[in-house]
């Protein structure tokens, strides 16, 4: 992964202390409320388990979110460990969650390159045509009228465009070439004609060469997809931020204008910020990791509101950065608006300033 030099600067400017937080919804707002004082619903990556294991978890998740996807549950390696299961317990689970308590959940992903059972290396290539169709509309066929919006497609640019081609390396683009990209969001919209069917990808905010060649090849594709008629509704900006590099506030608020002027909406997915070559101090750190969020949000709102803002993951208690980004100090990560105690950061506040605009 590709790093600038950080050079700590006025940081503060526009954040409040973490310990003065008066636009943080109080606790116990259900989730209807939150949502009738929001311009844009804000919602998380929900590990179905902890939910119903951990109290404060389910009760921060009540609090402050409108919307949930799981950060597990609908991806192929959970949901067919054998090629003719399907296993629906986690998503099934946390949708009946997301019913009692007023929000909507997020369909996270029918088709990724990545977390495959072991079954899919061996496929054909029409075994793999067969395979994506059928697991698309069994998939959005149980949830359909339920779950208004798929990342149908996760992750299709390479991470280097310029040395790689412009899309990434997987069994579907092998098997079935980049048609695989239209076949998977017409089966989609076949399935659920009501569903809103999202493209989603990462990486696009950077001040780097790569960003910049990354932003051109998911404008080329959607173009292309556009000019096929193919059902594609929106980009997916997942906002996995480098803590240490600066937002391309230009760049990706030309991005997104471009995006937008091709009629597609925009949600912002998966947002955290990865804080391993952050300082060691709590609140500098917080500080930064609130800054980033700011930018990256004001770069793409200037433009266009997007349709929804989630993190991917409500508490730094769980979250999967330790996993790739784990301190050198030792020290917990705090990747996430609220700590491990579930306790409000200047990240909750940013993300409150955006999703309560104009109420």
């Amino acid at each position: 992964m590709h790093r600038r030099d950080f050079v700590l600067g006025a940081l503060g400017a526009g954040l409040a202390s973490t310990g003065s937080m008066s636009l943080l919804f109080p606790v116990g707002l259900s989730a209807n409320a939150a949502a009738a004082t929001n311009t844009i619903p804000y919602g998380a990556a929900i590990r179905v388990d902890n939910l119903e294991s951990d109290p404060d978890y389910a009760a921060a998740v009540r609090t402050y979110c409108q919307q949930v996807v799981g950060e597990g549950g609908l991806k192929w390696f959970d949901l067919r460990p054998d090629r003719s299961v399907f296993n629906f317990d986690q998503p099934d689970r946390l949708i009946a969650f997301a019913d009692a308590n007023g929000m909507t959940m997020r369909g996270h992903t029918l088709v990724w390159y990545a977390a495959l059972p072991e079954w899919t290396k061996d496929i054909t290539a029409s075994e793999a045509e067969f395979e994506l169709t059928h697991h698309i509309e069994v998939v959005v066929g149980r949830y359909r009228g339920r779950i208004p919006n798929w990342d149908v497609v996760n992750e299709p640019i390479s991470e280097d465009p310029a040395k790689e081609g412009p899309l990434r390396d997987s069994i579907w683009l092998q098997a079935l070439g980049k048609g695989y990209i239209e076949l998977a969001f017409r089966t989609a919209a076949a399935t659920d004609p009501d569903a809103r069917l999202v493209l989603n990808d990462f990486n696009f905010e950077k001040t780097t060469e790569v960003c910049r060649q990354r932003r051109v090849a998911m404008l080329d594709l959607l173009k292309e997809l556009k000019d096929r008629d193919v059902p594609v509704h929106a980009l997916g900006l997942q906002g996995h931020l480098t803590g240490e590099a600066e937002i391309d506030k230009e760049g990706l608020s030309r991005f997104v204008e471009e995006v937008s002027g091709l009629g597609l909406d925009i949600y912002v997915t998966e947002l955290d910020v990865i804080d391993n070559n952050l300082p060691a101090a709590q609140g500098v750190r917080d500080q930064i990791a609130a800054l980033r969020v700011r930018d990256y949000l004001t770069a793409i709102c200037d433009v266009v509101e997007p349709k929804a803002i989630l993190t991917w993951g409500i508490s730094d208690k769980y979250t999967w950065v330790p996993i790739w980004f784990k301190r050198r100090d030792g020290l917990l990560n705090r990747p996430l608006p609220l700590d491990e105690n579930f306790q409000p950061k200047a990240m909750m506040q940013v993300l409150q300033e955006f999703t309560r605009a104009g109420s």
